[in-house]
């Protein structure tokens, strides 16, 4: 039987006790230890995704740059109160009219 195991030159490579140590470590910090590679490839995940997050948040954030600088003139304010919130001067009468058509599309929605 020793013939057998000494003929086969991987079987012979596997039983050494230093491959076998080098091997047990491996296996132990690939898959068991607190930094393995399942870890590290989850936090690699979540870093992509915060990443994903932080371009779309700069981006927002020159948008909304953007739109403050806009606002900083004064007629642009008050045509934008005035599209958005329906505001008005003093002495003026604003009329809002619904067209037939729009109200029934609404209503059908």
């Amino acid at each position: 039987m020793t013939r057998k195991t000494s003929a086969n030159p991987w079987l012979k490579f596997l039983s050494n006790r230093y491959v076998l140590i080098t091997l047990a470590f491996v296996i132990w910090m690939f898959f068991f230890d607190t930094n393995s590679y399942s870890i590290h490839k989850e936090l690699n995940d979540e870093i992509d995704v915060l990443e994903q997050r932080k371009s779309q948040y700069q981006e927002d954030i020159a948008k909304d740059k953007a739109f403050i600088e806009q606002m900083s003139d004064t007629t642009e304010m008050e045509k934008y109160a005035r599209s958005k919130y329906y505001l008005k001067k003093e002495n003026e009468t604003i009329y809002i009219i619904d067209h037939q058509d729009s109200t029934n599309a609404q209503d059908k929605k």
